[in-house]
């Protein structure tokens, strides 16, 4: 048998570089890496684990499955697929996946992967009124490869009622919260490597406190007719379904981007364990654990740029 050819100098660096790219709850980016040639360790940052809003770190590790899911995808398209085991280590739950690089040929989609990784973004903004059809969401449903993993388009209109009142549900308990405001206000602007834009967040202007003598304005509902509404469920509610769950949201995410359509994850409805819990229970008949909804519609033809959401330098991430 011939050697393996080495890897270039710094690709595993440039492998955590573009997974750092990846989506994360109020971009807190709660992953740490360690790398060792060409193997590369991902953890969970607890540090950065949002203690009111996700307390069993549900969306800290879905984050963390997004990350895994782009490392995955920026390998593969440097022409060094990896090889991945996830939770590795059952002493060590912070211990989220190992990859192995090995050298291999580039794929022929891979600028087009590279690609859709740099223009990914979370677009909060009103879609336009054209509804996504049943057959484009089926599609994308569809192009998730992800084992232990189900993406169910929500098209039945009685079905599609009952999470939308969910989910806005959700969101009102959550703004009565004032532990949870002030968990998420801490996140917003917080500085210029992390957190979200104030700029990039238009909801927030429904959560202003009302002016002396004014009724505070009623919040606007979180999906709309024409917004397409994905489900991706797992069969278990285990950290490793919730990592799985984070890189089939990511493999979707893509997918969408490349069909230049937007992405706005609706997380509420699951952290509020009331609607989790009738979610799972009257929409889905118990046959399935939902772990995070999505909707899914296009933006404006020449709607300006929202800002990018910063990002920690590659340095602060590693562990040593």
């Amino acid at each position: 048998m011939h050697p393996r050819p080495p890897l270039p100098d710094g690709a595993s660096r440039r492998v955590v570089e573009l997974a750092c790219g990846a989506p994360s709850v109020h971009n807190t980016q709660p992953w740490l890496w360690r790398v060792s040639g060409s193997r590369i360790d991902l953890y969970a940052d607890r540090s950065r684990q949002l203690p009111f809003s996700d307390p069993t770190g549900r969306n800290l590790t879905i984050s963390c499955g997004a990350a895994l899911h782009y490392a995955r995808v920026a390998a593969t398209a440097l022409g060094m697929p990896a090889e991945v085991v996830r939770m590795p280590d059952p002493l060590d739950v912070d211990h989220l996946a190992t990859l192995q690089l090995r050298p291999g040929p580039r794929p022929p989609d891979a600028i087009e992967h590279l690609s859709a990784l740099g223009r990914r973004a979370t677009d909060r903004r009103r879609f336009t009124s054209w509804p996504v059809p049943e057959e484009r969401l089926a599609s994308l449903a569809a192009s998730v490869k992800r084992s232990g993993v189900r993406v169910l388009p929500l098209v039945e209109p009685s079905l599609r009622f009952r999470v939308e009142l969910l989910v806005n549900r959700a969101r009102d308990r959550q703004l009565d919260d004032p532990r949870l405001a002030a968990e998420q206000r801490a996140w917003v602007d917080r500085s210029p490597l992390e957190g979200m834009p104030s700029a990039a967040l238009p909801e927030l202007a429904a959560q202003q406190p009302p002016s002396r003598g004014h009724a505070a304005p009623a919040a606007p509902d979180l999906v709309e007719g024409p917004d397409g509404l994905l489900a991706l469920c797992t069969d278990t509610d285990a950290p490793g379904d919730w990592l799985q769950a984070g890189e089939a949201l990511s493999e979707l995410w893509l997918a969408a981007t490349v069909e230049g359509l937007s992405v706005v994850p609706l997380s509420q409805v699951i952290e509020v364990a009331s609607t989790r819990f009738s979610l799972e229970t009257e929409v889905f008949g118990g046959m399935t654990v939902p772990q995070i909804i999505v909707r899914i519609g296009w933006q404006e033809i020449g709607r300006s740029q929202l800002p990018r959401t910063p990002r920690r330098p590659v340095d602060e991430v590693l562990l040593t």
